[in-house]
């Protein structure tokens, strides 16, 4: 419990908004708390939304409207964001539970008895399955941004966790399947919504019509299916009708152009759950000829299989592929009953020395930032951070701390001997990414403040442009114009509706020139303001003659 309410507050709390995807979606808040976009409609100075998401931006525009317009209130918009990672976490344990008291997901049992209760293994595995989740890499940064995957992927953690729980506990399981289908539809994905719904309801069909070898226990109505049909219309109706469908897929003919850096992306994102993953295919691999009566591996695998195409034909985006996290981390859970111990301990003395190896490289990077003492990581942080002057923090020290000794803890609890915990082998990864977004979020949130947030090139631009008056953006992406918008308090207008502004802004050209569609006897070039540590991001200001 401890661990997990570390791992969700830190990376929330005491940060400014960071660029591309977080900034954004504080944006279009923004926009509907002031009551400047229409609620059906998000839009950013003028500009719908990618993504098709209602419920995300409505949940941060209230969170707004309660805590005022002022720079602070966006810690507040973070709060529905805090939640729904709060909520993944316990609906993934609970589906994890669920599909390890599958009948087939049990181990043998001895010849005399003795072995573990059901209900107890069942939560070991759960166990297991929140550790693994914790520790996958790619969670720590996306999980962290007020963006609407971040809700998406709590919904589709409260469906494995519905669909899981159907045969034991099938009123809460309805009520779970329902909301998650409609809530994943209007925050943006209704076509997995509509992928999960109509695959659950042809597994159950499968296992009630077909399915001879179930135990008797499990739930054999009609009610949980007819609430799976439901749901998956409710949800294409309700996307139809609000126009929230966002078809972003590659052709087919340039799938296969970017398959390297996909299969690089599945390597670090979901590492170290994939190869427990694995070996839980492997392990169960006689299972998967009849996975129709495997709930542990078939409702995962639903889910796993669907998220990983829409990734791959989607550009192989980091957002879309942390809703696979809650499936592939079950599958991994359900590895550990088999792991040998010489594998545990490699994966115990790899996970030690790698985690410790990094929290060593930030400490040192982190008195090098403050003292300039050892002088080559000093440098490193000059030359990547230009003009950055490090703000020290007693409360971040202490916070640093607690974590590097509760890291130490840690460590031993694990080395001790009769250490018998099935989830065992997965407490130092978790722990260990734990500790270092810990680091990280505490004696570097200045440094990571200055490197990934808009707010001073945000504040420079600002300073160049006097009065009220209307300004034109043209060619700037989602984050920087909300975040000259939050912080810079620019009236940018849509580009359609604002061409007579005394002021535009636009990005430079190569080698920052100013761009060749720009008229040079209608608009002076006032100055080029360049994001402190960012050459991608700069503006050219321009007043017109």
């Amino acid at each position: 419990m401890s661990l997990c309410l570390v791992y969700v507050l830190a990376g929330f709390v005491g940060r400014s908004g960071w660029k591309f995807a977080d900034m954004g979606a504080l944006g279009y808040m923004a926009e509907l708390a002031w009551g400047q976009a229409d609620w059906w409609h998000p839009t950013l100075a003028g500009i719908p939304s990618e993504q098709g998401a209602l419920l995300p931006y409505w949940l941060g525009a209230w969170m707004l409207q309660a805590g005022g317009s002022g720079l602070e209130a966006q810690w507040l918009a973070r709060v529905p964001f805090i939640l729904a990672l709060v909520a993944a976490m316990a609906a993934h344990w609970y589906g994890t539970y669920y599909l390890a008291r599958s009948p087939r997901a049990q181990p043998v049992a001895f010849a005399f008895g003795g072995e573990a209760r059901t209900t107890d293994y069942a939560r070991s595995i759960a166990d297991g399955g929140l550790l693994a989740f914790i520790a996958c890499l790619g969670l720590a940064p996306t999980a962290h941004e007020t963006s609407p995957e971040l809700v998406q992927l709590a919904f589709v953690a409260l469906f494995l966790s519905g669909v899981s729980a159907l045969p034991w506990r099938p009123q809460r399981a309805c009520i779970a399947l329902a909301i998650s289908l409609v809530g994943l539809s209007i925050s943006g994905a209704p076509t997995l919504a509509v992928i999960f719904g109509l695959g659950a309801l042809a597994f159950e069909l499968y296992q009630l019509f077909f399915a001879t070898d179930h135990a008797p226990s499990l739930y054999r109505g009609k009610a949980g299916m007819l609430v799976l049909l439901l749901s998956a219309l409710a949800s294409a109706g309700i996307a139809s009708a609000l126009d929230l469908w966002r078809w972003k897929l590659d052709s087919p003919w340039h799938m296969a152009s970017p398959w390297q850096g996909y299969s690089e992306l599945l390597l670090w994102f979901t590492w170290p759950a994939w190869p427990l993953a694995l070996w839980t295919l492997w392990v169960w691999r006689r299972q998967l000829w009849s996975i129709h009566t495997s709930r542990h591996l078939a409702l995962p695998l639903l889910v796993l299989i669907a998220v990983l195409i829409a990734t791959w034909m989607m550009h192989s985006s980091e957002h879309t592929l942390l809703l696979a996290l809650p499936a592939i981390s079950s599958l991994a859970a359900f590895a550990l009953p088999t792991l040998k111990r010489q594998v545990a301990s490699l994966i115990d003395w790899f996970t030690l020395l790698f985690f410790t190896g990094w929290g060593l490289v930030l400490w040192v990077h982190f008195i090098a930032m403050f003292t300039g003492i050892p002088p080559n990581p000093a440098i490193n942080i000059a030359r990547l951070a230009p003009g950055f002057e490090a703000q020290f923090s007693w409360l971040a020290l202490w916070v640093a701390c607690i974590s590097t000794v509760a890291w130490g803890m840690v460590v031993y609890w694990r080395v001790g001997r009769h250490r018998r915990e099935l989830w065992r082998s997965l407490v130092l990864p978790a722990g260990g990414i734990a500790w270092c977004w810990t680091l990280m979020m505490s004696m570097g949130i200045s440094l990571f403040d200055y490197t990934q947030s808009y707010d001073r090139w945000a504040a420079l631009v600002a300073q160049q442009i006097k009065g009220p008056a209307c300004v034109r953006s043209e060619q700037l992406n989602i984050g920087e114009i909300a975040a000259l918008r939050w912080i810079g308090n620019l009236p940018i207008s849509a580009p359609t509706l604002s061409n007579d502004c005394p002021w535009l802004l636009i990005p430079p050209g190569p080698n920052r020139s100013l761009p060749a569609q720009i008229d040079t006897e209608l608009w002076a070039a006032k100055a080029l303001v360049m994001h402190p540590s960012d050459s991608s991001i700069g503006v050219w200001v321009l007043q017109r003659r």
